[in-house]
């Protein structure tokens, strides 16, 4: 019996993230990575026809694991996404830390409304936390391998592109395709932003309903703490405060969690049904799509991991993770509060001291989750518009010292201030957070990845691996239509509910 129990410990050991590239990986995609001791990108820009990389050595077959440990290692000539975009990427990252950032991506603060989705969808909002994560999966592991190409010169895989952008490029063209998803991604981004703004809003009139303070001036006593943002140079001095956003998130959940189990006894088992609400779970489902968005961020992700091969097993054990802890989370908090559930489930503690302590450390991690996003969106606009000549038609947004410029600067706080507008503007957190997810969301993590993979991979596929990618694409572009028309719809009737924080319960 022991030895039995051993050897099915030793069987799931086998396959966490720090195992998993021991063994071959069987995806019917494709293989990808490099070697395990590569430290940087194998970009396009040094792979001509010898099939040879900077040093002179042949380049090795992606994702597999018959390489002699003491391999070459390839230095990339191009900047890539990360480096274009982000800044210098910096030291490489093992699989655990990779699959700690997608964690974060993936668990992020938007985690307190979920409970708010099982409310219109019931069991069928719990499953989809389920099966949208194992499609997000999916279209991650097949966004990725559309990096990589192989190379009939050399026989083996080569990575040949370093971004989301990329891949667009190469499938819809350098003037429709890359812009397309850029756009994309620069809208997820800056909605993701305008949520953290309405979010603050949320929390700060959830705990002082009957204060001087509105909603929308709340709002904007938040954005003024933000405005720093507009200084921010490096990648460096935002993920320093990834840490404490992490601790914050940590404590809220086991508060929350902790809350829910000592009401147990009290739980609303009959409230929890197989019905939902057709007008409504076309948003729930936007909401749970916008939780798991992490595809714009894979791609840099996996150039910047110490070994590639473990990319797939990572993504694996977090996104079953994140599915199990969502759905646990969504289905108890819902149990506790039932009906009752509001767009923020921190809202429904009962004591006013407990709530307001809660909601202000929620505050306190919206405000240091902003800088990313913004940061990001930053980035991608001025490496869109500001170039200088020929690249683009503005200048640069760096002066020759590496400063910024000071109408740059100005362009940085109106943007901040643009999302400040925006959040006033639609000051309703769950039903925006589905409009997202129903637009970009579906686009950037269904639609986009299963398109681009047929595009470039379809003499390699079999027909059922054809089938389900289709079948994606259908899945993300009815959800996205249906999404996208029900949170309109659901926004234009809740702005007939007066603020400060309205009970948004359309019929």
């Amino acid at each position: 019996m022991a030895h039995k129990f051993l050897g099915i410990l030793q069987q799931a050991k086998s396959y966490l993230p720090g195992s998993c590239g021991d063994r071959s990986e069987s995806d019917h995609f494709a293989k990808h990575g490099v070697g395990k001791t590569d430290t940087e990108m194998a970009s396009y820009k040094h792979t001509e026809g010898d099939g040879e990389g900077m040093d002179g050595v042949p380049h090795r077959i992606a994702g597999t694991e018959d390489y002699p440990s003491d391999g070459p290692v390839y230095k990339s000539t191009g900047g890539g996404e990360f480096e274009g975009e982000f800044g210098p990427s910096g030291e490489k990252i093992d699989e655990w830390q990779a699959g700690w950032n997608v964690t974060n991506a993936i668990q992020g603060m938007f985690i307190v409304s979920l409970p708010y989705a099982v409310l219109y969808g019931g069991y069928w909002a719990v499953f989809s936390l389920a099966f949208v994560a194992y499609i997000c999966c999916h279209t991650g592991k097949i966004l990725v391998a559309c990096l990589y190409e192989f190379n009939a010169t050399t026989g083996q895989l080569e990575r040949v592109r370093d971004s989301y952008v990329d891949i667009a490029e190469a499938c819809l063209g350098e003037n429709y395709g890359g812009k397309m998803v850029n756009c994309a991604q620069i809208i997820e981004l800056l909605m993701t932003c305008i949520l953290y703004v309405v979010l603050c809003g949320d929390l700060m009139i959830g705990s002082f309903p009957e204060g001087p303070i509105d909603q929308r001036s709340w709002m904007m006593i938040s954005t003024m703490m933000l405005l720093p943002c507009a200084f921010l140079k490096k990648l460096t001095a935002v993920s320093h405060l990834s840490f404490w956003c992490s601790m914050a998130h940590v404590l809220i959940n086991v508060i929350i969690l902790g809350f829910c189990l000592i009401k147990a006894p009290e739980w609303q088992w009959s409230k929890v049904t197989f019905t939902f609400d057709g007008s409504m779970f076309p948003v729930t489902l936007g909401i749970v799509v916008f939780s798991y968005t992490s595809q714009i961020f894979l791609p840099t992700l996996e150039g910047n991991m110490k070994d590639r091969s473990k990319f797939h097993c990572m993504l694996d054990w977090s996104h079953i993770a994140a599915a199990a802890f969502k759905a646990g989370f969504a289905w108890m908090a819902f149990l506790t509060f039932g009906e009752e559930t509001q767009e923020v489930i921190t809202n429904n503690l009962p004591t006013k001291g407990f709530k307001v302590i809660v909601n202000l450390i929620l505050v306190v991690k919206a405000l240091l989750s902003y800088p990313l996003p913004y940061f990001a969106a930053a980035n991608l606009i001025e490496a869109a518009l500001f170039q200088g000549q020929p690249k683009t038609k503005f200048p640069s947004c760096l002066a020759q010292d590496g400063e910024l410029r000071i109408w740059a600067v100005a362009l940085r706080v109106l943007l901040v201030i643009v999302t400040m507008l925006l959040a006033i503007t639609i000051p309703h957190f769950a039903l925006l957070m589905g409009l997202i997810g129903s637009f970009t969301g579906t686009m950037l993590s269904f639609v986009w990845p299963c398109y681009f993979h047929m595009k470039l991979k379809r003499n390699d596929m079999t027909r059922p691996q054809v089938v389900w990618e289709v079948f994606i694409i259908c899945i993300g572009v009815f959800c996205g239509i249906i999404g996208i028309y029900s949170s309109a719809k659901a926004l234009v009737a809740a702005y007939h509910i007066p603020l400060p924080y309205p009970q948004i319960r359309p019929t």
